[in-house]
């Protein structure tokens, strides 16, 4: 720990890149943190952004109880550190016994720093960079060919960004020493595909294989024409239904978007079966649980049509996610930006735990097959995992 609160010393300063506090050990604390200088009224402050499920809190430190914040997390709430200031970069690991490893880098310190804005509010940094073109972006008509954002393509640009972030919380959960195996059901426009395949194989040099699966023939054709001139040889697409697809016999991250009510259980199935690492999923059109859900107690509630459906869509996702953890995954309900033509903006991810790493329950905690019973409901992705239950 000593050596630790010397390279503190050396790296907390206006210079400072980040500080990204990761691997939570307790998820009631905080899934991940992320800390940066700031300048508020001339004073050097260090702004903390801890990520707790779906919900982020700010709060500025001084410089002593930024310090003080980072040694208490990495004294059994967080489990991996990665510093990186202005002459030197370190990581942080720390075992399941408490043990701490330390790595440090010296490096030449960049000019550029000393003038990088620190104000508080300063404009959001996202991994695609406007006035920089990417290939897919023009192809797609989000940027012009001098890299300008389109008109009316901003929320399309945000939404791209927002995706690539979630991909970037789980980066360290992919395989590093072989090709990463990905499957994108229901495609569509590719939009997100191509965003995901540019970020792992062109700005994080990762090996991917990439499969794109929509049951529309002229997107599909496009999606590949536009792979081909962009030189994206490992990212192909393929005319297909999600619940017939057999075409992988190991997948390492499954994704769907927009997959219309049952299809993403068709999904969700596919990705247990394969015994995908990662998953990410935002449902779409959720009505098998509307037409079944019913509960006197609720009734005054749901007799109001819109209400119900809404209520309906919430508790299918729910159970998705809840039925997902039983199959062994960590799973979070993440807001997500609005897909183009739905506003359904609820993501799914659910990260696969390791081996001899177990669901926590309470004693007496109700289960989901109990909610499921009381609503009445039995939705086909609870009846798929019944069925792989029993194979």
């Amino acid at each position: 720990m000593e050596e630790l609160q010397k390279v503190l010393q050396e790296v907390l300063n206006r210079d400072l890149e980040h500080v990204i506090l990761s691997n939570t050990a307790d998820k009631e604390y905080a899934t991940k943190i992320k800390i940066r200088p700031v300048e508020l009224k001339g004073e050097l402050l260090f702004q903390q952004t801890l990520y707790r499920g779906t919900q982020v809190f700010h709060h500025n430190y001084t410089t002593e109880e930024i310090g003080a914040q980072i040694m208490d997390a990495l004294s059994g709430k967080m489990k991996q550190a990665e510093l990186k200031g202005n002459t030197l970069q370190a990581t942080v690991l720390v075992s399941k016994k408490g043990k701490l490893t330390l790595k440090c880098k010296k490096m030449q310190p960049s000019s550029e720093r000393a003038t990088k804005d620190l104000s508080h509010n300063r404009e959001k940094q996202y991994i695609l960079k406007e006035g920089k073109p990417v290939a897919f972006l023009v192809g797609l008509g989000v940027q012009t060919s001098e890299g300008k954002i389109a008109k009316n393509r901003y929320d399309k640009f945000r939404q791209i960004n927002r995706y690539l972030e979630f991909i970037e919380d789980i980066l360290d959960k992919l395989p590093k020493n072989r090709t990463i195996r990905i499957i994108d059901f229901g495609c569509g426009k590719s939009y997100l595909t191509f965003a995901m395949y540019y970020y792992l194989h062109e700005l994080q040099g990762r090996d991917i294989a990439v499969t794109g699966l929509d049951l529309k023939k002229d997107v599909i054709a496009h999606c590949n024409t536009l792979a081909e001139s962009c030189g994206y040889d490992k990212l192909h697409f393929e005319v297909g239904d999600i619940s017939t697809y057999e075409g992988e016999n190991s997948v390492d991250m499954v994704v769907s978007l927009h997959a219309c009510d049952t299809a993403t259980d068709y999904a969700l199935e596919k990705a247990v079966k394969w015994g995908a690492k990662v998953i990410l999923a935002v449902p779409c059109c959720q009505h098998e649980v509307n037409r079944q859900i019913k509960n006197e107690l609720l009734a005054p509630v749901l007799k109001y049509g819109l209400i119900k459906e809404r209520m309906a869509a919430l508790i299918t996702d729910a159970v998705r996610a809840n039925l997902l953890e039983q199959q062994g995954y960590d799973t979070q309900i993440l807001e997500f930006i609005d897909m183009e033509h739905t506003p359904k903006n609820l993501l799914i991810r659910a990260v696969k735990r390791g081996e001899g790493q177990r669901q926590s329950m309470r004693p007496g905690q109700t289960t989901i097959q109990e909610t499921m019973e009381g609503l009445h409901i039995s939705p086909t992705l609870s009846k798929i995992f019944e069925d792989l239950g029993n194979e």
